[in-house]
């Protein structure tokens, strides 16, 4: 399981001593932790691999957009910071498809479900998250999905 994964990963930064690595990986856990108790709270399960995986999708975005507006306020020693974040969290997602890769997942999703227009948009972006979960970012599918509905 993932969160194994990341809690062995904790012990041998500690045994390591990296400490950008240690922290990182704490606040991973400590985010993963709330989105428990937050599904906890809505009488829901501890969240499954998949939704793990979207979890950590959106701290490296999170990451991204702080990189962005570092890179803007000309603050490269925090903006570095949180590129090293990005690739300590990356390391857990599976590879992201390439933008050639998702036009075909969506190519064959869209004949799977027989969408037929915008109309069954959210019943491709439905199957896509079940069956790339972590593999692309849904935000960019989305816009191919629709083109593709409308094209």
């Amino acid at each position: 399981m993932l969160r194994d994964d990341i809690n062995n990963a904790v012990k041998e930064a500690m045994k390591a001593k990296d400490e950008r690595k240690l922290g990182t990986l704490r606040m991973v856990n400590s985010t993963i932790k709330n989105a428990d108790i937050e599904a906890r709270g809505q009488g829901k399960p501890p969240l499954s691999d998949a939704e793990l995986l979207s979890v950590l999708q959106k701290m490296i975005k999170q990451r991204q957009e702080a990189v962005e507006l570092y890179d803007k306020g000309g603050r490269a020693e925090l903006a570095a910071q949180e590129r090293e974040e990005i690739a300590v969290i990356s390391a857990y997602l599976p590879k992201q498809m390439s933008e050639e890769e998702v036009k075909a997942a969506i190519a064959a999703i869209i004949a799977e479900t027989h969408a037929a227009g915008v109309k069954d948009m959210g019943k491709v972006i439905g199957a896509l998250k079940a069956k790339y979960a972590g593999q692309m970012d849904f935000a960019k599918a989305s816009g191919l999905v629709k083109a593709a509905l409308t094209g």
